[in-house]
């Protein structure tokens, strides 16, 4: 994955970056293959894909060891945002009016080499993007409990991953661990995964969303929402 195409960069300052509508729109499709209407290009709460603000980080700021990344506003097309620090273990996301987007904590020994940034980005990316309805709808089954199927929103929470080395690449990512918490109307998603190459595992990570607007589980409803879903995504011309 070559994220330099998925963003764009002032020309005096190599550090900021912002995002074309088709960038984001095109990088949730087509890398993360995430047919969520927000990243349509012509709605009208257009939002960029978190995982584009976790990609561009491991890109600028290398991988190290653990990484949290806790999301904090939704971001839109044409807004410049820049990090408020590269030499912190501590630091966000954030625009010209110092506005957050996203908190990064991270701590251990920190790799730069950009293969194994991009390549740990676009198989977590993958894995990310399938959470609906691949995840979520048997975890809604289980709990009764779904989303409005009016207005499907659900939040990307935050991420984290524990890596035991740096050494490798092209991780394949495998679920070991899903929950869901309903509480009224509203719930949170917990994914917990492991990294793995050639079946030794290197390390884990946790995934979390926050769901609102729930209400008793419908399988009719629910399945009009998916084949919805599956209907824009096979229709999609890339």
């Amino acid at each position: 994955m070559d994220i330099q195409q998925y963003f764009s960069t002032a020309s005096n300052n190599d550090h900021s970056f912002s995002f074309t509508r088709e960038q984001a729109s095109q990088f949730a499709k087509e890398i993360a293959g995430d047919f969520n209407p927000l990243h349509d290009i012509e709605t009208k709460k257009f939002c960029v894909p978190g995982d584009l603000l976790f990609s561009i980080a491991l890109a600028k700021l290398g991988v190290s060891q653990k990484m949290e990344f806790t999301f904090s506003g939704m971001v839109s097309d044409g807004v410049t945002l820049g990090f408020s620090s590269t030499d912190s273990d501590e630091l966000s996301v954030v625009d010209s009016n110092d506005k957050e987007y996203l908190q990064i904590k991270r701590s251990g020994d920190t790799c730069t080499d950009g293969s194994l940034a991009a390549s740990l980005a676009q198989r977590y990316v993958e894995f990310s993007g399938h959470t609906f309805p691949h995840i979520l709808v048997p975890l809604m089954e289980q709990e009764n409990a779904m989303i409005n199927p009016a207005r499907p929103l659900v939040i990307y929470e935050s991420m984290s991953i524990d890596l035991l080395r740096l050494d490798f690449t092209n991780p394949v990512l495998e679920i070991t661990e899903t929950t869901l918490e309903a509480n009224g109307k509203r719930g949170r998603a917990t994914l917990k995964f492991c990294f793995k190459v050639d079946d030794e595992v290197v390390g884990h990570g946790v995934k979390k969303m926050a769901l609102s607007g729930l209400r008793e589980f419908d399988a009719a409803v629910i399945g009009e929402v998916v084949s919805d879903y599956d209907k824009r995504k096979s229709e999609y011309v890339a």
